[in-house]
């Protein structure tokens, strides 16, 4: 489910022309516009729907929608997926209390939002046929997601970005416990900016982290962000989008993740584990 970025020059789309787009994955928006974040929200929950379609296999009942107010005509896609099993069984896979819900979605950008994080799409709570759904910015000059990046080899040129990239997403995932990251759900805009999409199964209840050992650096404006997170912020920032306990499960996981970096700055020093990137 999937979303900006700069135009960089023919260089690169010659560079990546031809690539296949996996079933699901987002392909290229109409137009490229500039709004605020105000307009843009004001879009989402209030633009016409001119047409909407399917957005692809491996998006369950998930449409592409074309909207206008009458000016600005962009792309949008709605997710209406809300499920909830007390057991929940895949491939040897059992989890506990399992929610899968369009909700999080929404929830994510509003954390996102409160920590500074840019890379991750508006999406706001709209109906869409009659039906509560996630309703989210479809990606301006989308290129490719993750998956098709590794079968071309194509390389961000400016590493230092790519590596900022990766220490964010690892350390969001963890925060918004995150399980559904896969190749389809991190995509690469013209300028190589890196969004983290679809986030319908984060927000689980489990209090532990998953992978702490790849917490390794963090910026110093999240680092920040975060230690100042509690239960009210939080709260007033995704309102009814999450329940109680998964508010209180995110402040659990982000004080485990403050603690590691804590104690990798005592090791190592701020230098080793906090940056600012430009």
């Amino acid at each position: 489910m999937r979303i900006a970025g700069r135009f960089v020059g023919l260089a690169l789309i010659a560079l990546l022309h031809g690539l296949s787009t996996p079933a699901g994955a987002q392909t290229a928006a109409p137009e490229r516009v500039s709004l605020t974040p105000e307009q843009m929200e004001k879009f989402l929950l209030e633009a016409k729907v001119l047409k909407s379609r399917a957005a692809g296999s491996g998006t369950t009942g998930t449409l592409r929608l074309t909207l206008s107010d009458g000016t600005v005509t962009h792309d949008a896609q709605a997710q209406f997926i809300e499920v909830e099993q007390a057991i929940y069984r895949v491939q040897g896979y059992t989890e506990f209390n399992f929610r899968d819900c369009y909700c999080f979605n929404i929830a994510a950008y509003r954390l996102a939002v409160l920590l500074g994080i840019e890379n991750v799409p508006m999406s706001v709570e709209r109906k869409v046929n009659g039906k509560p759904s996630a309703v989210t910015w479809w990606v301006d000059d989308y290129v490719m997601d993750e998956e098709g990046r590794r079968k071309k080899s194509a390389t961000d040129p400016n590493s230092q970005r790519f590596d900022h990239y990766r220490y964010r997403q690892r350390v969001f995932d963890e925060l918004i416990q995150n399980r559904d990251r896969n190749l389809g759900n991190i995509i690469y805009t013209t300028d190589w900016t890196t969004w983290m999409i679809d986030h319908t199964r984060a927000f689980r209840l489990n209090k532990d982290l998953g992978k702490p050992a790849e917490l390794i650096r963090i910026e110093r404006p999240l680092y920040e962000n975060m230690k100042k997170l509690t239960v009210a912020s939080l709260t007033a920032a995704v309102g009814k989008q999450l329940r109680k306990a998964e508010v209180e499960a995110v402040i659990a996981r982000r004080d485990a993740i403050i603690k590691i970096f804590d104690a990798r700055i005592a090791k190592s020093g701020e230098g080793a584990v906090l940056y600012t990137y430009p």
